[in-house]
């Protein structure tokens, strides 16, 4: 069992490496890298352990890479696997970050359950040949804004006309990266559409190889206690599947989200660690 985690975690390392390279430079401080992004393209990405670092990142590490963060504009963030590189919880902690402790999940193939088990919502996979395309991802974003803004599970009042409020036109540049990783097979979107109502959730997935995590799952607040979520989730997993990818992994926000990836057929492996000033995550 412990070599098998061990295999798991090697491939999640390199999954988690190689996936801001994809638009990012990389600079290597310590046993860290930063991967740099220009902030025209899109989101920021973080710090994490260096695949080939011998000892594990020190607090000196970390001070460098925040003034590195901070002379560039960037978010002070770091991301890592606890169970790879447990040193780095009480160093982070001791540098007044404060840390999520995310369950991290990967997907059981003969447990994944069909999308209409789990909800009577049709889930709705986005294809970069549509001509719907540049606003199904500007949908998509309008309700992962919505739904993280309404953090939890909880059902709320916010539905389509908080969505249809977030909706931002997107750059030229914005959706061609998008539609080219798409039909490159490195991503993966979708919507759950309600007849009567639109896109009450969405979610995404990155893809390198045959490893894709899952990410940006989003339900509007209106819609949740319905299974959306998790059908969404297992629509994605079961294209992910067909298109020959073998490991399929998820972080939960919290042990009351992964409760609905336990029932799309996840199960928890060990914990995704996410650091940054108490400010930014309280």
């Amino acid at each position: 069992m412990a070599a098998a985690l061990d295999g798991l975690f090697d491939r999640l390392e390199r999954f988690y490496d190689a996936v801001p390279r994809d638009g990012a430079r990389a600079e290597d401080i310590g046993g860290l890298v930063l991967f740099v992004r220009d902030a025209a393209a899109g989101w920021p990405y973080y710090a994490r352990p260096r695949l080939a670092a011998v000892d594990p990142p020190s607090a000196a590490d970390v001070a460098a890479v925040r003034a590195r963060q901070r002379d560039l504009g960037l978010p002070e963030s770091f991301e890592w696997v606890h169970e790879r590189t447990p040193e780095l919880l009480a160093v982070a902690r001791s540098a007044g970050l404060s840390v999520l402790e995310a369950p991290l999940m990967v997907l059981d193939p003969a447990r994944l359950p069909s999308p209409a088990e789990l909800s009577d919502v049709p889930v709705r996979i986005l294809d970069p040949a549509s001509a719907d395309f540049p606003a199904d991802v500007a949908t998509r974003r309008a309700v992962a804004a919505v739904g993280f803004g309404h953090a939890g599970t909880g059902q709320g009042d916010a539905g389509p006309a908080e969505r249809d409020a977030a909706l931002v036109d997107l750059t030229a540049p914005e959706i061609e990266e998008e539609r080219g990783r798409t039909e490159a097979g490195r991503r993966l979107s979708a919507l759950a559409v309600a007849p009567g109502n639109g896109a009450v959730a969405s979610g995404m997935a990155m893809r390198v190889d045959d490893v894709a995590e899952i990410a940006g799952v989003a339900t509007l607040p209106a819609a949740r206690r319905r299974g959306v979520g998790a059908a969404l989730t297992a629509a994605l997993a079961e294209r992910l599947l067909s298109g020959g990818t073998d490991l399929i992994f998820l972080s939960a926000g919290s042990e009351e989200i992964a409760r609905v990836y336990l029932r799309a057929g996840f199960r928890r492996v060990g914990t995704a660690c996410i650091a940054e000033p108490a400010a930014v995550i309280g």
